[in-house]
């Protein structure tokens, strides 16, 4: 198997080689050049890149599209034609038909795409890459907003391995949450603006905590849903 390996990644190093263009983001071909098994074009490299590194997609995907703003007449709401259909998915404006930029531009942050779905301009010929309607980033962050339960290990890293409700250690067992519940922002929409509410799906809203201590949160949670008190779950977020 590890002579497969060698033989595999010296063809495809010497493919990557061949392709890469005079100006390629370092980190990810360090990163590349890291990976078991090396990525065979650009482009898988960058892809590569921001699977491992989702929380870096999440932030930048964030930032890239506080550049923007909504669309005028735009408002988050559920249903066909490219919107949400559960108040549990990130709003999306670019991505509804009536909203969407075209090629060249993301439709989750709205932002111009380079050259292998890059978000800048690392070439300096001004030219969205017209066959592109996603950054790379951008794909990670969705992917990531939508199930955040995949990168478990990444949110575990990042809070030190200790439960953020109780501050134990983290067991086998423990779950992604979202600090504020989705339900609460859908009800609250109004409140709240794009961009700036996609930092409820993204790292600032996620926290890993103990089962029992999710069982008991929900259990609050379905009380509040009845029209209990909401008093615990103030929606301001970190930055």
């Amino acid at each position: 198997m590890s002579t497969w390996r060698d033989e595999r990644n010296r063809a495809t190093l010497a493919r990557l080689r061949r392709a890469l263009p005079a100006i390629f983001p370092a980190p990810v071909l360090a990163h590349a050049l890291s990976r078991p098994l090396v990525p065979a074009t650009p482009r898988r490299a960058i892809e590569s890149y921001w699977r491992a590194h989702p929380l870096r997609a999440d932030q930048l995907a964030r930032a890239l599209a506080g550049l923007g703003q909504a669309p005028d007449g735009w408002e988050w709401r559920l249903g066909p034609e490219g919107r949400s259909t559960s108040f549990r998915a990130p709003p999306a404006p670019f991505r509804e038909k009536a909203y969407a930029l075209g090629p060249g531009h993301c439709c989750v942050c709205g932002q111009p795409v380079f050259r292998l779905g890059w978000h800048r301009d690392l070439w300096g010929d001004g030219k969205p890459n017209r066959n592109a309607g996603w950054h790379s980033a951008c794909v990670a962050a969705w992917r990531f907003w939508n199930d955040p339960s995949q990168q478990v290990q990444a949110l575990k890293k990042r809070q030190a391995r200790r439960c953020a409700q109780s501050g134990r250690r983290l067991l086998k067992s423990s779950e992604v949450d979202h600090r504020v519940p989705l339900f609460r922002v859908w009800r609250e929409r109004g409140e709240h603006r794009w961009p700036a509410i996609l930092a409820y799906w993204g790292a600032p809203n996620l926290q890993v905590i103990n089962r029992d201590a999710h069982v008991a949160k929900c259990a609050a949670e379905a009380g509040a849903r009845a029209g209990r008190s909401q008093s615990a779950y103030s929606p301001v977020l970190e930055a």
